[in-house]
């Protein structure tokens, strides 16, 4: 897909460390740099994707093999997703989505889970996420709810 500048972005994988400046800019504003490193942001089957033009990062996703709150199963978690304003409703956080779940999906075929915002629940819905349980806060940021998406069969 082409940007407005002309010069394509495609989906790719990143390094942990590329994602920071977007989690800090669009997801945690209030947080120092070293606070939006990721517990699992560097175990070997988690991953980080983007949506990059050129060598910018636009779009961030990060995956982790993670079970979700208060189970024991086998799971991935979704978290850090964001988009800069620029691109922000073109589809980039849908393709992200979508490739994260094929390949986590490639390696074990388990739930997929995030935190997702208030604001996000319209997005992750599009996608077949639902809600599963109550809502709850997170302090600085705002409220949430765990949103689950379950392997097609």
């Amino acid at each position: 897909m082409a940007g407005e500048s002309g010069e394509s972005i495609e989906i790719r994988e990143i390094i942990a460390e590329q994602t920071r400046a977007i989690r800090q800019v669009v997801l945690r504003p209030h947080q120092a740099a070293e606070e939006l490193i990721y517990p699992g942001d560097n175990d070997a089957d988690s991953f980080h994707l983007g949506a990059v033009r050129g060598d910018e990062v636009l779009a961030i996703l990060s995956m982790y093999h993670q079970p979700m709150p208060g189970e024991t199963e086998n799971a991935w978690r979704i978290r850090g997703m964001a988009s800069v304003a620029e691109i922000r409703g073109q589809g980039y956080g849908r393709m992200l989505v979508e490739v994260a779940r094929d390949r986590a999906w490639a390696v074990e075929r388990a739930v997929i889970w995030c935190n997702a915002r208030e604001s996000a629940f319209g997005f992750y819905e599009k996608l077949g996420f639902v809600i599963e349980g109550e809502l709850f806060e997170i302090e600085g940021i705002g409220s949430h709810a765990v949103m689950v998406l379950n392997p097609t069969p």
